[in-house]
């Protein structure tokens, strides 16, 4: 039987969090890397059942590499802690997985215009087109992804800020790994505001942070 866990970053998502543990599909581990929270949502986590791991390196991909080497399941799945994403999409992704499929990442659909920024669409559009050309098949740099632990861990992503995503898609890429891309509905996030997407400034760091990874 393959293990499947559920790695959700977090940083002050203590609004979002028990909605989102609550949706998660039967016979999944959750495993929660808060990154700094001062909001409680460490103590939420842990109190709806999920187990919690602490990465005081702040940075999204920093805490996705802690959530990487602190699961012990073969197939891992990363998806935001904000909400935005049904964890009930998973179990279609997983089951892309296997056999010719590496690595399976939603490309998000807005349910609603607002979900998403101009400026995310903007250089999200812009870096995916980027990427196709280069013959990645994506049209999203999404944070949601499905592959084995193991073989992400072995790609050797460097990258511990907002380019950790892009510098995924581009070492599979490297690696002639078959990428399928499946669409997910994107919803308002529960609470709060994006710290990359939520602000001109947020996504400006992603894309300092995305630059250096092409560079």
């Amino acid at each position: 039987m393959i293990s499947v866990e559920v790695i959700l970053p977090c940083l002050d998502e203590a609004g979002a969090l028990p909605g989102v543990l609550a949706a998660m599909p039967p016979g999944y581990g959750v495993l929660v890397v808060d990154n700094g929270s001062v909001d409680g949502s460490a103590e939420v986590a842990a109190a709806h059942g999920a187990r919690v791991v602490v990465e005081p390196r702040r940075g999204y991909g920093a805490a996705v590499h802690a959530g990487l080497e602190c699961s012990r399941a073969d197939v891992v799945c990363v998806l935001d802690a904000d909400g935005s994403v049904d964890p009930g999409e998973l179990p279609r992704l997983v089951a892309e997985l296997g056999g010719a499929v590496d690595l399976v990442v939603g490309r998000r659909i807005p349910a609603v215009r607002a979900a998403m920024s101009w400026h995310s669409r903007a250089g999200n559009a812009a870096l995916a087109g980027w990427l196709r050309r280069r013959g990645i098949p994506v049209h999203d740099l999404a944070p949601i992804r499905v592959a084995r632990r193991t073989d992400l861990l072995d790609l050797g992503v460097q990258d511990r800020g907002s380019g950790y995503p892009l510098e995924t898609l581009l070492r599979a890429g490297a690696r002639g790994w078959v990428i399928r891309e499946l669409p997910v509905a994107y919803l308002p996030r529960v609470a709060g505001r994006s710290k990359v997407s939520g602000s001109v400034r947020g996504t400006l760091r992603a894309v300092r942070d995305m630059s250096a990874v092409l560079r």
